[in-house]
């Protein structure tokens, strides 16, 4: 009993000082890249050539890491011995760091939890040769690498330890895998910050619903973020099944970079680019263009679908900001609740991860909107189909959801 003890206290204790460590030299890289392409805006000629850079680097690793959240999920899900059993390859994580890199020095529209996931899981096994394990025991090890990575990258570690366990739709999980995700979700994210790495902050005007008509105009906003979410994930499926017809790997992101390229110069959509962190703030104070959540949204499934590395999250954030931003033409509530709630709600629908989004929301917002959230993001939820952003997925019945959740 001490030396399991012992193994899992120095397998926690290693895994958020590896991966809280990682992920602060990445946002730092991110922002650098970020602000390279911000004061030279000319990187934009240059995303094809960089896409077609992350595509060889893709098409020349193992086929097995080109999808590297569908590669987790195999990997989580899989029954077979432990013998017999790979882990995530640390290989992963340059590759998808690079490849995040390089997709935004060019102004591709992605996000970071995709890579923040992937080098999570992929760091959380540089112990596995050194410990014997568990089927059970490799599950745990992928689920603190998933919440380190994400808490390290939002600085939101209870919503990061639940999302390990909710990436998976709970299936294979045991309930007492949420304490060491928890220990090291928190771990994580107090090394990422010691490296003085500052998260986003967004706020809420203080707000009370003053009537059940305040509930039911959240509700109706709830639908409306989840049919975005719906489009969101649709869009992904209809982009990927058109560039699946391209057999050359390395040739999608070139095309698809061109085609970006245009769009970009012809539009004037600089904004569009890269993770838009300044709208998803601005969306809470003023409200932003009536289409620029759609513009975002078809943008974010074309970058990823062409091959272009990164994440969903942060553009689901700016979807759902900007989105709430909007609906204030004609729902009487406060536009920095609205942005707020469209923030969770529209990630709870395309991830299909309703209690991530709900702790998320309370971590972000606080509190005292924690009813607001859950409507919002429940409602999104069972709007927003049956299907999610990430490939391989067990995802249940609609019908199902809520005893799913809550019984």
């Amino acid at each position: 009993m001490l030396q399991k003890t012992t193994k899992w206290l120095f397998l926690l204790i290693s895994t958020s000082l590896t991966v809280g460590s990682a992920s602060a030299g990445f946002l730092w890289l991110l922002e650098r890249t970020t602000q390279l392409h911000a004061t030279y805006p000319w990187w934009l000629y240059f995303l094809p050539i960089l896409g077609g850079l992350v595509g060889m680097l893709y098409y020349l690793a193992p086929k097995s890491l080109a999808n590297g959240n569908a590669l987790i999920m195999e990997s989580f899900l899989k029954e077979a011995p432990i013998e017999k059993h790979q882990p995530v390859p640390l290989l992963l994580t340059p590759l998808v760091l690079l490849g995040t890199l390089l997709t935004h020095l060019g102004g591709g529209s992605a996000g970071r939890e995709g890579t923040a996931v992937q080098m999570g899981a992929s760091l959380a096994h540089l112990f596995y040769r050194w410990f014997s394990f568990t089927m059970e025991e490799q599950k745990i090890l992928i689920c603190i690498g998933i919440s380190a990575g994400f808490a390290s990258v939002f600085g939101t570690p209870l919503a990061a330890a639940f999302f390990a366990l909710e990436f998976f739709a709970f299936k294979n999980i045991k309930w007492f895998f949420i304490v060491p995700s928890l220990l090291t979700a928190y771990l994580a994210n107090w090394v990422c910050l010691s490296w003085g790495i500052q998260h986003f902050q967004y706020q809420i005007i203080p707000f009370e619903p003053n009537s059940i008509y305040s509930l039911l105009w959240v509700g109706l906003a709830g639908i409306i973020f989840g049919l975005t979410a719906l489009l969101f994930i649709q869009s992904n499926h209809f982009f990927s099944k058109l560039f699946s017809r391209i057999q050359l790997l390395p040739l999608r992101p070139i095309i698809g970079g061109i085609l970006i390229t245009i769009f970009i110069l012809l539009t004037h959509q600089e904004k569009m680019t890269g993770l838009g962190l300044q709208s998803i703030s601005n969306a809470f104070v003023y409200p932003q263009g009536a289409i620029d959540f759609l513009i975002k949204l078809l943008l974010t499934s074309f970058t990823l679908s062409a091959g272009f590395k990164g994440g969903e999250v942060t553009p689901l954030f700016f979807i759902g900001a900007v989105l709430g931003s909007v609906l204030i033409a004609f729902i009487p509530l406060p536009i920095s609740l609205l942005a707020g709630l469209g923030l969770v709600a529209v990630f709870a629908g395309a991830t299909h991860c309703l209690i991530t989004a709900v702790l998320l929301g309370i971590e972000l917002f606080g509190v005292e909107y924690s009813l607001l959230i859950v409507i919002a993001c429940t409602i999104a939820y069972l709007f927003s189909g049956e299907k999610s952003i990430y490939e391989g997925r067990p995802i249940g019945k609609i019908k199902n959801a809520i005893s799913f959740y809550f019984f």
